[in-house]
């Protein structure tokens, strides 16, 4: 048995050491190739050899390249997301100030209808005589429509306002406290008294102290009301030599008759004709499309009276001529919607106070929001009081947005004779070669400005609607134009040889002259201005004359200059956003224009004194609101800038100075690299040889 385990086990022993022997073998058998190791070598050298080519250094600056530009460009993407939040946040300051403004603005139309209320409360409980409300004059309706007010809470708030605030009425000229009712007007009647008054204050202070130079030199000069002063001799000569002359007058029976209440047709033939030549008119303008009234502002009345009803409103760029305010209110109680425009350039805008539709269609959509309906828009071209003159790309931009809306188009051009610098063109809606909407686009001009004969009172209407032509006819029974004064209108317009030769020609050197005089004399005493070539005015930046960016400050400045007998047009008048804007009329004899800027160089100069006493009395503020903007080319910035805690920088004034030089002047379009290359080739090639080593 012993011997058996031993054998079994010799031969499992036997076996394995076999089995080992053959695996040996067989692992000797894979044992590589003598050719192997050097092709393995050989690789790895090649592998080395391919790190270190050119081409692979050359793509790694490329990536190199592309990460840097990437990183780049996420940078200059953060640098204008960071400048659209900037310009988003001012965007949203502009509107919460103007939102302001309209709260102002309403609650000073609530107050003066307040306070009428309340006197015809008093009459009834106190009188005896009772007066009735007149039906077209809803005074519960009007404060609603004026304040939004819904209920009793707003009114106590609006009633915890400050007393100062409260005193200030809808233009800011008088407190509606004193005025007192009258027993025998209306309560519609007491409401035009008061809004004359607040209008016409200086009007009337200067018509009781008129400056003469001998009578009384030391009268107020008129620098407020937009007349031209400068071509009366003209005109009289003119006038006086029609006198002799058996046309002018001619007084036949029909001329001291009922004429036909759009106008004596001889009259109408010569306006179109008139138009037709000074407008460009692509073709013919008819005489049955034209209306004769005494005046524009008679034409505002009747146009707004018959394109809306009570309480409907008409959209209209502020700043503007104040007066349309109470020719579309008194009559036909429209109202009037703002597109404010500002002195900033903000968005499309290329030129402070820029009119774009982009600001029509947000005071349209804004007052829609409100329930106001808006059914007509004004356009006053050239503009009064910027001189802005419309090119034809705006003017059609402006026409189509108004067809967009179904909105009627009233065009003011009283000034369009009034372009005195020939690098400025006016462009006539009625020059257009296609209106976007010709039945509701109405053209207004008249001849007190461009004639400078305001004393004579007429207005002509162009439209091709002729249900308004006759319903604005209707109205011309209350603003008629007497016959003889209608044939002498004719006569005046169809002298094209008088009109072109001698009275255009002197008008506009002689407007020229006036307004570089004025422009010359706001530059010496440092005051930025808008620099325009058309109507009679030049709009003023006086805000840094202003101790708070106010319109009670902008009040006191021009009491400031009534004390010191010069009358001028504050912005309030115009409905301007801004406060510290004025207006200026250069449209008068040099003497009168060098004593007026005299008064008001002695008004500005005591100003600035008192501001710089105040500021040594008070630590300076960094954030001042209303100071003078120098950003843009057309506003002039002197080197008189005002005061600043650390003192305005020289150099800083001087580019401003500069830029606005190059960009008002021609040179550089005159002179072109290439016509300097072809002038002085030699010096060109060393000029450009120094260019390209930079």
């Amino acid at each position: 048995m012993k011997a058996h385990h031993l054998r079994s086990t010799w031969a499992w022993s036997t076996s394995f050491s076999e089995s080992n022997m053959a695996s040996s073998s067989r692992m000797q058998n894979v044992v590589p190739r003598p050719g192997f190791s050097a092709l393995h070598r050989l690789r790895k050298k090649r592998k080395g050899q391919r790190v270190k080519d050119p081409l692979d250094d050359l793509l790694l600056k490329t990536l190199t390249s592309q990460r840097a530009m990437e990183e780049r460009f996420l940078q200059m993407e953060e640098r204008r997301f960071q400048r659209d939040l900037d310009v988003e946040e001012r965007r949203m300051q502009l509107e919460q100030r103007r939102f302001e403004l309209e709260r102002e603005h309403e609650y000073r139309m609530f107050n003066v209808f307040a306070q009428m209320l309340s006197i015809l409360k008093q009459s009834h409980s106190g009188s005896s005589s009772s007066i009735a409300m007149p039906r077209g004059l809803d005074f519960n309706q009007a404060l609603s429509e004026m304040t939004g007010l819904g209920g009793g809470g707003d009114l106590q708030e609006l009633r915890a306002r400050s007393q100062a605030e409260r005193s200030v009425d809808m233009h800011g000229f008088c407190h509606p406290g004193d005025f007192q009712r009258s027993p025998y007007l209306s309560a519609r009647g007491n409401v035009v008294n008061i809004f004359r008054g607040s209008t016409e204050e200086g009007y009337k202070a200067y018509h009781a102290d008129k400056y003469d130079e001998d009578k009384n030199p030391n009268g107020i000069i008129n620098f407020g009301t937009s007349e031209n002063k400068l071509c009366f001799d003209l005109m009289s000569k003119r006038l006086k030599e029609q006198l002799t002359q058996t046309d002018m007058n001619l007084m036949e029976p029909p001329l001291l008759q009922y004429p036909d209440w759009k106008g004596h047709m001889f009259l109408r033939e010569e306006v179109a004709r008139f138009l037709t030549y000074y407008c460009k008119a692509p073709a013919p303008l008819k005489a049955e499309n034209v209306i004769v009234l005494n005046g524009c502002g008679s034409l505002f009345s009747a146009l707004a009276t018959v394109l809306c009803d009570p309480g409907e409103a008409v959209l209209i760029a502020t700043p503007f001529y104040g007066g349309i305010t109470r020719s579309v209110f008194l009559y036909g109680n429209v109202k009037l919607v703002y597109a404010y425009l500002d002195s900033k350039i903000t968005g499309t805008s290329t030129r402070p106070f820029q009119l774009t539709v982009e600001k029509l269609e947000k005071a349209l959509q804004d007052a829609r929001a409100e329930g106001i309906t808006v059914r007509a828009l004004i356009l006053l071209n050239p503009q009064n009081p910027l001189g802005d003159i419309y090119s034809l790309s705006e003017l059609r931009d402006y026409l189509e947005f108004a067809k967009r809306h179904e909105l009627h188009v009233i065009v003011d051009e009283i000034y369009m004779l009034s372009v005195f610098d020939e690098s400025a063109t006016f462009h006539s809606v009625l020059g257009m070669d296609r209106l976007p909407d010709p039945q509701r686009t109405h053209v207004m001009w008249g001849i007190s400005k461009d004639f400078a004969v305001s004393g004579i009172r007429f207005g002509t209407l162009y439209t091709e609607n002729q249900d308004v032509a006759n319903a604005v006819a209707s109205l011309c029974y209350f603003h008629g134009v007497c016959g003889p004064v209608q044939h002498k209108v004719a006569q005046l317009l169809r002298d094209r040889d008088w009109i072109n030769q001698v009275y255009l020609r002197a008008n506009h050197a002689r407007l020229k002259a006036a307004h570089t005089y004025v422009t010359d004399e706001l530059k010496t005493l440092g005051v930025p201005f808008l620099n325009r070539n058309a109507g009679f005015f030049v709009w003023i930046d006086f805000r840094k004359y202003l101790r708070t960016g106010t319109f009670e400050e902008e009040m006191l400045l021009w009491r400031r200059f009534l004390d010191n007998k010069v009358l001028l047009s504050c912005g309030k008048a115009f409905e301007c956003s801004e406060p510290g804007w004025f207006r200026i009329i250069f449209a008068d004899k040099t003497h009168r224009l060098q004593l007026g800027m005299q008064r008001i160089r002695k008004v500005l100069e005591e100003r600035e004194q008192e501001i710089l006493a105040e500021e040594k009395e008070q630590p300076c503020q960094s954030d001042q609101d209303g100071k003078a903007d120098s950003t843009d080319e057309v506003i002039f910035v002197s080197r008189h800038q005002e005061p600043t805690c650390s003192g305005s920088s020289n150099l800083g004034d001087l580019i401003g100075l500069l830029q606005q030089q190059m960009r008002s002047s021609d040179w550089l379009q005159k002179n072109t690299a290439e016509q300097f290359a072809q002038e002085k080739p030699e010096i060109y090639d060393v000029f450009s040889k120094l260019v390209g080593k930079q």
